[in-house]
């Protein structure tokens, strides 16, 4: 389904991510938990693109399972990084060809053996020359709208982009050029995405902003965390709760999951666009967290 009927369908919409595993028992692990959140009816469930492309193939192959085997609307994300033109349009005829409606447009990273790659090479340096290609793209696509669009968007700050200021003109770019809605790196603060959705608004950005939340499971994987998204900010409330739980994994994973479901309560009680969940290919954090919230299934927030 088109992104653009799926968030006129919903108030709110509920969305998971899950990357694509490289072993069989990765994989079966995986579709084990894709059928425990399968039965919450999310509006639609992304596949992350490996930096570079390197999972390009692992990726089409779990989104055309998804799209031909569960009940799921997989949307694939496509990155810029060491891709030509050409083959950024194979990828899009491949996917129309399967009846994908979606893809998720973002900047990407070099692959971490080739920190020295030349962005000169890629045929888009920025993910809005990606959104504007992939809008062109429309004529060989099944519905006359073409791809649905989504773009990134960085509560806490961009990266590689210091200046607040050229961040937001930068995403207004991507909205420009055709991007149906936002979602957001995760976050662990509220107040600074209720800030950006503040800003987008007064930036003219009036696309849904879809939030980012990835529940704790583990101190390690919060430091992994924070090497990967660089910039997350870890308040002392929820640093405090950790420390208390001290070595013991579950009371961790209880601090995490508490503090998650906090956040989607302070977000829906602020009408938030959507909820993008990171669930790190996991059920159990998100399956906990709709019973806290009392959901049933996403389609308890239709309009």
């Amino acid at each position: 389904m088109h992104i653009q009927d799926i968030l006129a369908k919903q108030k709110t919409t509920i969305s998971f991510e899950f990357f694509p595993p490289k072993t069989e028992s990765a994989s079966e692990a995986l579709y084990q938990n894709i059928s425990e959140l399968e039965e919450f009816k999310p509006s639609f469930v992304s596949v992350t693109y490996g930096a570079g492309g390197t999972t390009r193939e692992l990726t089409h192959d779990l989104v055309v399972r998804l799209k031909n085997n569960t009940s799921l609307d997989p949307i694939p994300h496509l990155t810029c990084v060491c891709h030509q033109e050409q083959e950024i349009s194979e990828i899009l005829e491949r996917y129309a060809c399967e009846g994908v409606s979606n893809i998720l447009a973002l900047g990407g990273d070099p692959p971490m053996d080739r920190g020295d790659y030349d962005r000169g090479q890629d045929a888009f340096r920025h993910a809005a020359g990606l959104v504007s290609h992939i809008r062109k793209f429309a004529d060989s696509h099944p519905d006359p709208r073409g791809f649905g669009i989504g773009v990134a968007g960085f509560p806490e700050g961009h990266p590689a982009t210091p200046n607040r200021l050229k961040e937001m003109d930068y995403l207004k770019a991507k909205v420009d050029a055709g991007a149906d809605y936002i979602v957001t790196q995760l976050f662990f603060s509220n107040e600074d995405f209720h800030d950006f959705r503040d800003r987008c608004s007064l930036a003219g950005i009036t696309i849904p902003i879809i939030a980012g939340i990835m529940p704790i499971s583990s101190t390690k994987g919060m430091n992994r965390m924070a090497d990967l998204a660089a910039g997350a900010k870890f308040p002392a409330k929820l640093l405090r709760s950790l420390q208390r739980a001290g070595n013991d994994s579950e009371a961790v994973e209880r601090v995490g999951i508490h503090y998650a479901t906090q956040q989607c309560v302070d977000l829906l009680e602020n009408d938030v666009d959507g909820i993008h969940f990171y669930t790190l290919n996991k059920s159990h954090a998100t399956r906990e967290i709709y019973a806290s919230l009392g959901l049933r299934d996403t389609e308890a927030l239709v309009v």
